[in-house]
């Protein structure tokens, strides 16, 4: 051996060379931990895709990408809060737990039961690879994953009904107030010559679920400091709702007067959808503002 290769030989670690398995062996739990879930959940979200979520449960998708930016937002900072040797035993308390939803899930068909694994088996693993205080900064996006989980039939059928009544009185006595000639039977409307029966996309339990995942999402971005303006703006969000319900009805209840029945279950009929969300969100954003009003005046008050 040369002097000259005797001293590149001197000069270069034990290691540094070949950085890659080192970087490897950094990311392996992570892969380990990713590549195990989409073993378990891909056939999960399947079941979803192809069942609640193609009939009636169209925030399911909505809520999970949702949920996952929220995620990928939060990552760099859930980083650099994370321990190097997380000392919690939570964590490992409810991995079993989740694991045993699963298992029930998976082979007794209950596909809510999976959902919450999902956020189950989440928790856990944040807990035990990253430490309570990561965790602490993705509470909400764990959160919101809730409003993913598949309603059973029966507490939907029972809710249900009730609210479509109570969307079709108040449409009935607003519109008989300005004048229309309408009757209602239950939740069937009768304006002029048609009947419109008030479904359940139109008034029913996952229209509130979709429309208060909503209004918890505006709650979370704008990040108000006062936990009273936050509880008094997350208990409108119901009456919000029977709001927004309200106005999508009595809508399509107008189109298909003035237009007929193939308008108003036709194009317009997706596009009272889209007037339900926006009217919610104003509404959301409108009693924001009234509340922020209030809040100023008292704090004026106060300090006077």
């Amino acid at each position: 051996m040369t002097e000259d290769n005797a001293t590149a030989v001197a000069s270069c670690p034990a290691g540094s060379g070949n950085p890659v398995p080192g970087k490897i062996g950094k990311w392996a739990p992570w892969i380990i931990v990713l590549a195990g879930l989409c073993v378990m959940y891909v056939p999960t979200l399947w079941s979803l895709f192809h069942g609640s979520w193609s009939s009636g449960e169209e925030h399911g998708p909505i809520v999970l990408f949702v949920a996952l930016w929220l995620l990928y937002r939060k990552w760099p900072e859930v980083m650099a809060a994370r321990e190097e040797a997380p000392r919690t035993v939570m964590g490992w308390v409810i991995l079993p737990i989740g694991l045993l939803f699963y298992i029930v899930g998976r082979s007794q068909s209950v596909v809510p039961f999976e959902v919450v694994s999902v956020i189950l088996i989440l928790v856990s693993l944040g807990l035990g690879l990253l430490g309570k205080k990561a965790i602490k900064l993705v509470w909400f996006p764990l959160f919101f994953m809730l409003f993913m989980v598949p309603i059973p039939a029966v507490i939907v059928d029972s809710i249900t009904m009730p609210m479509k009544i109570a969307v079709s009185w108040a449409v009935e006595h607003l519109l008989y107030s300005a004048g229309y000639p309408i009757a209602r039977s239950g939740v069937i409307l009768q304006i002029g010559q048609y009947q419109l029966l008030v479904a359940d996309a139109c008034a029913g339990l996952q229209t509130l679920f979709t429309l208060e995942s909503l209004g918890l999402l505006y709650l979370n971005l704008v990040r108000h400091e006062s936990i009273m303006r936050n509880t008094i703006l997350a208990i409108l969000i119901v009456p919000i709702s029977y709001t927004a319900n309200v106005i999508r009805v009595m809508l399509l209840v107008l189109i298909t007067y003035y237009w007929g029945d193939e308008v108003g279950q036709g194009f317009l009929h997706g596009f009272a959808g889209m007037v339900l969300f926006l009217s919610a969100l104003i509404l959301i954003i409108g009693f924001d503002s009234l509340t922020r009003t209030m809040f100023i005046r008292k704090e004026i008050r106060v300090t006077a």
